[in-house]
């Protein structure tokens, strides 16, 4: 299973959805499935996107679990 960080990330600079939706012109219902971990699929651009708002790996991001 693939777990998303995006909720931690989010904490740990007290960001809403509709920051990071503004700052990585993401749609807003893009970064909510990625906040609640529902989306089923997640594009290249949006990843780069993200790491780059946050300063980080892909790996810090996303991460498998067992």
């Amino acid at each position: 299973m693939i777990k998303c960080n995006l909720a931690r990330l989010m904490g740990e600079r007290t960001m809403k959805i509709v920051d990071v939706a503004r700052e990585t012109r993401l749609n807003r219902n893009t970064v909510t499935l990625l906040y609640k971990e529902t989306a089923q699929r997640i594009d290249l651009e949006t990843i780069e996107k993200l790491c780059d708002l946050f300063d980080c790996e892909v790996g810090e991001l996303l991460e498998r679990v067992q």
